[in-house]
């Protein structure tokens, strides 16, 4: 389905925007605006920054939980609960340690109480909504993104850990894209609710590793998720859909083992686009604002590997790169502000925060 209005109305300068810096952060992962303007942004090591776009001033949120940090682990994705203004919860995604060098992504909500100073803030009332099941060794392919759909309900994306098997796997939430409710409870209607268990969490399975969630205006969930050597992938999320991951894949193995394509396996969803190249996708909108008004309704995806903002348009129930804008520099993380700007945090120490407005 197409989403937002007719494209061909505007002419897209090119390049479409300016670039500006607004602030800098240590191994930044995630953003979002508070409704006064002001961010959360979190970084791998631990810290929950509040940061003050106006005066470009940063302060710290107190209380967040110890994190495992190390390799793609720490502190992850941060988002608002859709009532924030009333109940003043927040979610975030961190990696925890578990027995025997073991560790598993954790979702957490917690009240933000800001501090009347406007420099920092504090968590309290900290509740766990879900784990990552089985905890298992390594550092990689954690995911844990979140997003909210317009009907309340929690998704989270939970990568297959680099151990392959278990995204196929229902007892285990590897490797697959969760739906539950606001508190961390079972919704009665998911795909699999009547097997109980873990697998009641899952909407669909046989994913990889997924750094990006987003809805479009009609209520289509997208997630992108990286390949392995090659295959990169957008894919559109249906109920109880099987992706197919490990057993095809656009991509091959890092040695060079081939995996089947997924046109062999008709029984799995394929990708709506790919990449071989990899562009390493992190980072996902879509977007709605009116500052970029020839955007709308088309999706944003920040470039590691490829160093690049990668803009997708959506049509006919696919979808399709139609440009690649050089940014110099790792993308980790992409989000619309409140005024339609489009802002990027750069991935790794001492990465800018830039703020992308029209030409």
């Amino acid at each position: 389905m197409r989403t937002g209005g007719p494209q061909q109305a505007f002419r897209v300068p090119d390049p479409p925007f300016v670039a500006r810096e607004v602030g800098r952060f240590t191994e930044p992962w995630a953003m979002t605006f508070l409704p006064d303007g002001r961010l959360l942004v979190t970084e791998k090591t631990g810290h929950l920054r509040l940061f003050d776009v106006a005066a470009r001033a940063t302060g710290e949120i107190r209380g967040v939980p110890a994190v495992a940090y190390g390799g793609q682990g720490g502190l992850g994705d941060v988002v608002l609960h859709p009532q924030f203004a009333s109940n003043h919860l927040i979610y975030l995604s961190y990696v925890e340690a578990g027995a025997n060098d073991t560790r598993g992504a954790v979702v957490v909500r917690a009240r933000l109480d800001l501090d009347s100073s406007g420099n920092g803030g504090s968590l309290a009332g900290l509740q766990v909504v879900w784990r990552q099941a089985p905890k298992v060794t390594g550092y990689g392919h954690y995911s844990h993104r979140i997003a909210f759909g317009r009907d309340g309900k929690l998704w989270i994306t939970s990568g297959d850990r680099q151990k392959f098997d278990p995204a196929q796997d229902l007892q285990q939430n590897l490797g697959k894209v969760l739906r539950l409710n606001a508190d961390g409870s079972v919704p009665s209607d998911n795909p699999f609710a009547a097997q109980g268990g873990i697998a009641a969490q899952v909407w669909s399975l046989g994913h990889r590793n997924l750094l990006g969630i987003a809805f479009d205006a009609g209520g289509t969930l997208w997630t992108h998720e990286m390949g392995p050597a090659g295959g990169d992938e957008l894919n559109r999320i249906e109920r109880g859909s099987n992706y197919g991951w490990p057993i095809v894949s656009n991509g091959d193995h890092y040695d060079g083992t081939p995996i089947p394509d997924h046109s062999t396996r008709p029984e799995f969803n394929a990708p709506e686009a790919w990449w071989t190249p990899v562009i390493a996708p992190s980072g996902f909108i879509i977007y709605s604002g009116n500052l970029f008004p020839y955007f709308r309704g088309e999706g944003f995806i920040g470039g590691l590997a490829s160093q690049a903002l990668v803009r997708v348009r959506f049509a006919s129930g696919g979808a399709q790169e139609i440009r690649r804008h050089a940014m110099g520099a790792r993308i980790r993380e992409v989000e619309q502000g409140p005024d339609g700007a489009i802002w990027l945090l750069e991935d790794g120490a001492n990465a800018r925060l830039l703020k992308l407005t029209p030409r």
